[in-house]
């Protein structure tokens, strides 16, 4: 009986499919061959371990003694002398001071009481820059404020028109601005007093001396309602031209 062949089972068509893996697979083999690394291991001879026994010393176990001093005795009471009182003690009775009803209370009415009002003592002078109701220039209007100010510029215009300023160039004076300071009070009638002056010349401390008693009388100024005495100081400023 003759075996039949299958057409499947032919290998011919595989073989360079075959050869091509078998290729592969020994370069593979050979590739891991060249890369492989081994390592050279050694073992020495193990160190010689003591088998003797170790001694142990038994240390004993010591306490610290504090040594405690007793503590020092008590000082000695003080000697306490007895002394015998011979003298007598006179026992004082004191009264009592609580009313009977027996007792007459005299009542004494007194007559009305007059209330005095000690008045707040008020500076003789007062400066010009604190009074309450500053002294008005004749012809000044308006508020306080602005009566204030109007006293100012009247005295300074006063000044500028009856200064004689031709005797700072007389004087032969150093040339640039001189200043002559005048100091005076408004009394309690309005009046000027007690006016002086200070400056770089006499002449000249004379001269403001001189026009600020041209000033007009004026109404005095007032301190709680009440007329006082004001202070002014008044700075006079001349420039000397050479």
């Amino acid at each position: 009986m003759l075996a039949k062949k299958s057409s499947k089972a032919r290998l011919s068509p595989y073989r360079k499919l075959f050869f091509q893996l078998g290729l592969v697979l020994t370069l593979l083999l050979v590739y891991i061959g060249l890369e492989w690394k081994t390592v050279e291991r050694y073992i020495g001879e193990l160190e010689q371990v003591s088998t003797e026994t170790e001694e142990f010393i038994d240390i004993p176990i010591t306490q610290r003694i504090l040594e405690i001093k007793p503590p020092p005795p008590p000082p000695a009471p003080e000697k306490i002398e007895i002394v015998t009182n011979d003298e007598d003690i006179i026992e004082t009775v004191l009264e009592s001071t609580e009313t009977d009803e027996s007792e007459f209370v005299e009542v004494t009415e007194y007559e009305d009481i007059d209330e005095i009002i000690e008045e707040e003592e008020i500076l003789k002078d007062i400066p010009f820059a604190i009074i309450e109701e500053a002294p008005v220039y004749p012809g000044c209007k308006g508020t306080k404020e602005e009566l204030k100010k109007c006293l100012q510029d009247k005295i300074n215009k006063h000044v500028q028109k009856n200064f004689k300023t031709q005797i700072a160039q007389e004087l032969g004076l150093t040339e640039g601005k001189k200043k002559v300071y005048v100091q005076f009070k408004i009394d309690k009638t309005g009046e000027i007093v007690d006016i002086r002056a200070r400056g770089p010349h006499a002449r000249l401390e004379k001269e403001a001396i001189r026009v600020v008693k041209l000033l007009p009388q004026m109404t005095p100024g007032k301190q709680r309602t009440k007329p006082v005495r004001v202070s002014y100081t008044l700075p006079v400023t001349l420039v000397v031209i050479q």
